[in-house]
Order: structure tokens, then sequence, then C-alpha cells
């Protein structure tokens, strides 16, 4: 079956760096599209990079120039390099698969990892 395990989480002061990695099984990984999301406490889960099977990207706009998103299909990870954190990208990230049908049934939103606690301090 498909997993997705995230690594990398941890806490970080203000202007640190963290790389985040999801490990992911039970699929071709290669063929998908894969992506990070964040939800912090009391708000909506957002979206924060995201990058197709042939390495193009996508980055959520408050992470722009200071986070990178990228990924080895040859090891089955996909990886947040997060540079310059701030407090407010505080929140639990998420690891997200693009593999919306899978053994005859449907994920409209893909499948999920279980998240990844980044606490950025001030």
């Amino acid at each position: 079956q498909v997993q997705l395990v995230e690594s990398g989480g941890g806490l970080v002061q203000a202007g640190g760096s963290l790389r985040l990695s999801c490990a992911a099984s039970g699929f071709t990984f290669s063929s998908y599209a894969m992506g990070w999301y964040r939800q912090a406490p009391g708000k909506q889960r957002e979206l924060v990079a995201t990058i197709s099977g042939g390495g193009s990207t996508n980055y959520g706009d408050s992470v722009k120039g200071r986070f990178t998103i990228s990924r080895d299909n040859a090891k089955n990870i996909v990886y947040l390099q997060m540079n310059s954190l701030k407090p407010e990208d505080t929140a639990v990230y998420s690891c997200n698969a693009d593999l919306r049908f899978y053994r005859g049934r449907s994920y409209p939103q893909g499948f999920w990892g279980q998240g990844t606690q980044v606490t950025v301090s001030s």
C-alpha cells in the first residue's frame, strides 16, 4: 500500500534551516507529483511547494525564495529545504502524493503522510 513517511522536523531558531524528507513506497514514485503542505494551529492547510515527476516546481507565495523542493526518483524521496525560517513557518508539515486513483479506488486528495512538526522560535 501507499506509505509516506516524513522526517526532519524539529525546533529551530528564526533564521535557521531545516531539511524535511518524505520517503514514499507502494507506488511508481517517479510518475506522480509530490507536494509539501503545512497547517498551523487554527489555520487552514496551505500549499508549501509541489514538484512534478519531471522536476517542475511550484511554491506558495510565503515561502518563495526561502524553501526549495526536490526529489530523488531513484530513492523515492522528496525533500523540502527550508532556509531563513521565520516564526510564522511554525506548523505541521505534511507530504502529499498526487495519486488520485489507486487499486480501483478514487482518492480525490491523493495520499498523505502523518506530518512532522516544525517549530521556529523567535
